[in-house]
This record gives structure tokens, sequence and C-alpha cells, in this order.
């Protein structure tokens, strides 16, 4: 088992947590990694629909910026939040971030619902 570089947890700087959690891909690595605790960083491409290089570039960002901790075995690498981490250097900050992104996530999908049903009501217009 290898580990690849990681800040220390003193040096997380808030600004790149920042920055690194903007985007919705990575936020959205994030969310998965709170539920399934560690995952393989193929499987997360896979489940976001990705291209494999992008997906890299993806987790490079997070893992520079301290948000995953990445460890490799052989081949595979694996993928975990640095929960413990971040919570002694900005205590709330990833709970908070979390609780956020579920709810747009609910609010999404209300809309997509609720679309879905406001779009089949709308009479068909006949020619």
């Amino acid at each position: 088992m290898r580990l690849l570089p990681h800040p220390a947890t003193e040096s997380i700087q808030l600004t790149e947590v920042l920055r690194a959690l903007a985007d919705p891909v990575r936020l959205e690595i994030v969310v998965r990694l709170s539920v399934q605790k560690e995952q393989t960083c193929s499987g997360v491409g896979e489940e976001l629909g990705v291209h494999k290089s992008t997906a890299s570039h993806h987790y490079r960002m997070l893992r520079e910026s301290g948000v995953v901790m990445t460890r490799q075995v052989g081949r595979l690498k694996f993928m975990r939040l640095r929960r413990d981490d971040l919570d002694a250097r900005f205590p709330g900050l990833l709970d908070s971030i979390l609780a956020a992104a579920r709810a747009d996530d609910a609010v999404l999908a209300t809309a997509r619902a609720e679309g879905v049903r406001a779009v089949e009501s709308v009479p068909a217009h006949g020619g």
C-alpha cells in the first residue's frame, strides 16, 4: 500500500477546500464518499459518467486541497474523506456543506418531478 502526497492537517487551507468543493462533480464525489466511506477511484468515475482523465483531475484537486485521502493498492486507488482532519481544522464546515448539497439535490429532484408532471399535464396541440 502506498499513500499519495497529501497536505498535513495543519496545512489544509480553507480557500483550497472551498475551491475544490465549488465544482459540482467534486462536490458529488464528496457527497458519495460521505455515505460510502471509501471507494475506488474507477468506481466513482463510472458512477458519475465522466471521462477517466477528467475524473483523475477531480481526484487530484480533492487530494491536494486536503479533502480526501487516497491510497494505492496495486493498480487500484481508494479514496476516503478526511473528515477528522477537516473537522479538526474547520469544525462543522464539512457537515454544513454536505447538508446544503443534499438539500440542493432534494430541491432539484422535486423540481424535476414537478417539471415532468407539468409537461404531462399540458394538453397536446393538434394541428
